[in-house]
């Protein structure tokens, strides 16, 4: 597969320019060739544009020879009816919301507070509940 009309990233140019800072510390290339070389390096849009730029020195890797992996979308999930575990497979969260309210009232009862602040909870257990019984007329159960 021809990779030169593919477009670079910042990474891509990142490595090029280090191979070419390597170079430079070998004594491989002098410090006005380097700096072309960097510069041409960074202002690549394409990997066509890197091409050439460490050809000539041992021990790089050519950009044609690169062995890069195209990114492979990952399959949504079709939603699954009946009973299942995690969010969305036939569970709603009116259990555990329930829970949480009774350990609050619990926690109330126990401390001797007059103000009945677990009622603040008891609002998201009424939209579970409501949820609950919504989704549970859907699946025809």
């Amino acid at each position: 597969m021809a990779h030169e009309g593919m477009r670079a990233g910042d990474g891509d140019r990142q490595k090029v320019a280090e191979q070419l800072r390597e170079a430079l510390d070998q004594g491989r290339l002098d410090l006005s060739e380097y700096d072309e070389r960097v510069q041409r390096a960074y202002s690549a849009k394409t990997y066509g544009d890197l091409k050439g730029l460490l050809d000539d020195l041992p021990g790089t890797i050519p950009v044609e020879n690169a062995q890069i992996e195209p990114h492979q979308p990952v399959a949504k999930a079709e939603p699954r009816h009946g009973h299942g575990h995690g969010h969305g497979a036939g569970r709603s969260g009116f259990p555990g919301i329930l829970g949480v309210f009774l350990v609050c009232v619990v926690i109330w009862a126990m401390s001797g507070a007059d103000y009945f602040w677990p009622g603040w909870v008891l609002i998201p257990v009424v939209w579970a509940l409501v949820a609950h019984f919504r989704d549970r007329g859907k699946r025809g159960h």
